[in-house]
């Protein structure tokens, strides 16, 4: 090697969910001959936004034409569904309903439809009649269906992707909490605890603490992640079979991640949700959400105030609805009216690390900063677990470029 001896690792990633655990494995295919590191503050792989979520391989409806999130989500779906077949995961292709309840709803799924057909995604539209005949317990003007979507567990896929990383040579350190970054001409010092860890380049794949390791490099960026909590419930047993395909209710374009939905899970639950409050805790998955260090990041910065002010009617009755049980369940009742209060059982929450820009605006799409020697995913919103394959790829992409990476071995 042509660095210094204190360099020990080529590349080091940190993060071990589902979009480290895919670049770090995208990474050592690419690179056998490298020294590759992941790094991961827990004991698991995917303990927090991969193994808090619903589970669903989204088929890409909602991304605008030519975004990454629109070509990432579809390319995922199939990588997705390709690897799981590959490596006997388990995965159904049980397919997507997007309900409409009224006439105005009906208008903006027919846009929805459009846009489908702009991404070149299967979708068909349902009368009334053919709603009922697909889901007698489903109420509605009209539906969209996308047979494309399908359901999996991400904790499992990440499982199989540390495994197959680990065999082909590269390295995991679980417990491994990073505090400060220093970079310099030939390398990146991790500091992790009271170990020292030098790297020639870093790959940031840390979810909810995006920001704060761009920051440790001094990075200039103008978004803070806010996080907003995503509380589910599940519905008993007996309410296994109450639906054959994912329900979701038409979105507000503007605000595409609200609106609660019923999920067919993997192991045969169905849950409700999510909704989307504010979050005081970026890892508030249990019932004290409170975190003094992340509070006071939020009302430092001048983003989190204008996102309050543009959308402080949504943020109050999203609030309603978390803490009045019987206001949650009035959504779901607008498309099926069989569930009860009693049905709604409690199921652990999920925290949606959301990038907000200083001027109040939500990051929609995937959003990466860089230093010389450094790579982090700033946001990787929903679809992040079906698009974790094409956004590995991506990365590894960027760093085939450099010419430092390519001529020191």
């Amino acid at each position: 090697m042509n660095d210094s001896e204190s360099v020990k690792y080529d590349i080091t990633v940190v993060g071990g969910g589902i979009v480290g655990l895919s670049t770090a494995w995208q990474l050592q295919q690419r690179y056998p001959m490298y020294r590759i590191l992941l790094l991961e503050k827990e004991q698991e792989v995917a303990q927090h936004q991969t193994g808090h979520n619903s589970g669903v391989i989204h088929a890409g409806v909602y991304y605008a034409p030519g975004s990454l999130k629109a070509s990432f989500c579809k390319q995922g779906a199939a990588a997705t569904k390709a690897f799981c077949q590959q490596h006997g995961i388990e995965f159904e292709e049980c397919g997507k309903l997007i309900v409409a309840t009224n006439a105005a709803e009906e208008e903006r799924m027919n846009a929805l439809y459009a846009r489908c057909q702009e991404n070149e995604l299967e979708v068909f539209r349902l009368d009334r009649d053919a709603l009922y005949r697909r889901e007698p317990n489903v109420k509605g003007v009209a539906a969209l269906f996308v047979p494309a979507t399908g359901i999996v567990n991400y904790r499992e896929i990440c499982q199989k992707l540390a495994e197959l990383f680990v065999q082909k040579g590269g390295e995991i350190r679980f417990g491994c909490k990073v505090s400060a970054l220093q970079e310099s001409h030939e390398k990146v010092s991790i500091h992790v605890g009271s170990d020292l860890i030098n790297t020639r380049y870093l790959v940031c794949c840390a979810g909810l603490m995006a920001d704060r390791l761009t920051r440790m490099l001094k990075i200039p960026t103008d978004f803070q992640i806010i996080p907003f909590r995503g509380e589910y419930y599940q519905l008993p047993r007996k309410h296994s079979q109450i639906v054959n395909h994912l329900i979701y209710p038409v979105p507000d374009p503007e605000l595409p991640f609200l609106g609660v939905h019923l999920t067919r899970m993997i192991d045969g639950s169905v849950t409700v949700g999510p909704n989307a409050v504010q979050g005081w805790k970026r890892e508030g998955y249990g019932a004290i959400n409170i975190s003094p260090r992340d509070i006071w990041d939020m009302v430092r910065f001048p983003g989190f105030w204008r996102l309050i002010g543009q959308n402080w009617q949504v943020g109050l009755k999203e609030t309603k609805n978390s803490w009045f049980k019987a206001g949650y369940l009035a959504q779901v009742r607008k498309y099926c009216e069989q569930i009860t209060l009693e049905d709604l059982q409690d199921y652990p929450a999920g925290i949606r690390a959301q990038a907000v820009m200083s001027d109040g605006s939500l990051v929609h799409d995937f959003l990466f900063a860089n230093s010389p020697r450094s790579l982090h995913v700033c946001n990787a919103p929903s679809p992040a677990a079906t698009s974790a394959f094409p956004i590995g790829n991506y990365i590894v992409d960027k760093l085939d470029k450099l010419d430092d990476l390519m001529t020191t071995v």
